[in-house]
């Protein structure tokens, strides 16, 4: 894609949603990894159910650490893969408190060293609680952008490195959650909704925006 069309791509999503941001509930940075964490593999609406009822009572690492494993499931047990979660998010707030003071540290290399966290998910908790120009790929972002022609990539990685070079300086801290709205609502998998679409006359997906304007 051209980077006028790029710049024009990203102007009108701004234009439409100022001010885009995660759909998951949080206060602060913790709360915010831990529904990401919890969110691999489930809804955001899922997620927030179940922190609806765990925040209130555990949202820091020795709260949920109190807990214990067996009562975490107990709040996160409507989440898929829950166990494995529980676990995982025991053991990260234990790194949390032993060797970062119960705060979320602002660095990938430790963050990814925080059990459940993978680079997608670090690259989440930068971009939406330390505002860092990061851009995490989902299967959303992965289809909108190879879809539309943006960011063509075989990998998420791939795709990732592209749009960090692509993506115009200023729509870079927004472009994540943009891209994830769009792939979410509008470019979904399998009948995008090219009639609905703000960008479709940018978009190289022929097959459906051309049948979508007859």
């Amino acid at each position: 894609m051209k980077r006028e069309h790029i710049i024009e791509l990203f102007t009108r999503l701004r234009d439409y949603n100022p001010r885009p941001t995660t759909e998951l509930i949080y206060t602060t940075p913790f709360e915010l990894l831990i529904a990401v964490i919890l969110s691999a593999q489930a809804t955001d609406v899922g997620v927030n159910k179940a922190t609806r009822r765990l925040f209130p009572i555990a949202n820091t690492p020795q709260a949920i650490l109190d807990l214990g494993e067996e009562g975490l499931k107990r709040h996160i047990s409507t989440i898929g893969l829950f166990n494995t979660k529980a676990r995982n998010v025991i053991a990260c707030c234990q790194i949390l408190v032993e060797k970062h003071h119960a705060q979320v540290p602002r660095d990938r290399t430790a963050l990814e060293a925080l059990p459940g966290v993978g680079r997608k998910t670090a690259n989440v908790v930068l971009n939406t609680a330390f505002g860092e120009p990061t851009i995490a790929v989902d299967t959303h972002i992965f289809r909108v952008a190879n879809r539309t022609g943006l960011a063509k990539g075989k990998t998420v990685r791939d795709v990732e490195d592209k749009l960090l070079k692509l993506v115009p300086a200023q729509f870079k801290q927004d472009a994540h959650h943009w891209l994830i709205l769009h792939g979410r609502y509008v470019c979904v998998a399998r009948k995008p909704k090219c009639p609905d679409c703000l960008i479709r006359d940018l978009c190289s997906f022929k097959p459906k925006t051309v049948a979508a304007n007859l």
